[in-house]
């Protein structure tokens, strides 16, 4: 094999509760990432020489500070016998929305490089990788809902297969997350919200009235998304919800008609794109 394609997912969060700053300036947290079928496209290719060649569609990408040069480097340090390799990554899912664009980037890369070059890396070292290359690396790793603690690296696999519909916004605001946790961390928090056992039931039920009704994310103190998510709630979502740091908005809906429905009355209006939640149920699952 002297090829592979990966399609790298986008993530949106059902539930994110910003917790202690830690002493490292990471923050713990607590969150349900869900893995949605909007991605970006990987194409990683062998070849004789011994350089690393990356290629996106953004040409802001296309530099030494992309993650995915920093995951070569440190694959490339450990496996001396990885040859050159070209990596053209077509770009769909939109950046500085909170949907973890470059970390899921990373991490499909990762597991593409592992299986084209046939590398010696159990789940334990894969996730040691992903966590030195950025907080969300880690769990986008898992093409299914999951449970994120601590900075986003202990991970809690959810039994589900559930399939339903979310129309996604990306206002012209972008977010710039570190930005947004300096924000955060400038308000005076006294309520905590911890939802995850009513998303994970929702999950494992198919309940997608559960689910709506309890979705949230800290954030969303110090991110407009009123204006957005009542656009939303008049076009047949049942639930709507800043992802990550943002500056996307999410809605979900009971089908596929009334998605579809929400998104013709919002696509001449926003940038807007319709999808579906996405839970492999391939064994191990990374």
């Amino acid at each position: 094999m002297n090829q592979i394609y990966m399609k790298a997912r986008a993530k949106i969060n059902l539930t994110l509760e910003i917790l202690e700053k830690r002493e490292d300036n990471y923050h713990n947290l607590k969150s349900v990432f869900q893995k949605i079928n909007l991605y970006d496209e990987i194409y990683i290719y062998k070849n004789d020489s011994s350089d690393f060649e990356l290629k996106t569609n953004i040409d802001e990408l296309n530099n030494e500070d992309n993650i995915i040069y920093k995951a070569y480097s440190q694959l490339k340090e450990r496996f001396n016998d990885i040859s050159g390799v070209k990596v053209v990554v077509n770009k769909r899912i939109p950046m500085q929305g909170g949907l973890a664009g470059g970390s899921t980037d990373c991490a499909s890369f990762i597991l593409g490089m592992k299986k084209l070059f046939k590398l010696d890396l159990n789940e334990k070292e894969i996730i040691e990788l992903g966590r030195s290359l950025g907080a969300d690396v880690v769990p986008c790793l898992y093409n299914k809902a999951v449970i994120a603690e601590g900075i986003g690296d202990v991970i809690t696999k959810i039994d589900t297969n559930f399939k339903y519909y979310i129309v996604i916004i990306k206002p012209e605001l972008s977010c710039n997350t570190g930005e947004m946790f300096k924000k955060l961390d400038r308000e005076e928090r006294n309520l905590k919200i911890d939802n995850t056992n009513n998303i994970v039931q929702a999950l494992e039920n198919k309940n997608i009235e559960l689910l709506s009704n309890n979705l949230y994310n800290a954030f969303e103190e110090v991110v407009e998304t009123k204006t957005i998510k009542d656009e939303f709630i008049k076009n047949k979502a049942i639930g709507a919800l800043l992802t990550g740091s943002g500056s996307c908005v999410f809605g979900i809906f009971k089908n596929k008609e009334d998605a579809k429905f929400a998104y013709n009355n919002l696509k001449d209006k926003y940038k807007t794109y319709i999808c579906t939640s996405y839970n492999s149920t391939r064994e191990g699952n990374l």
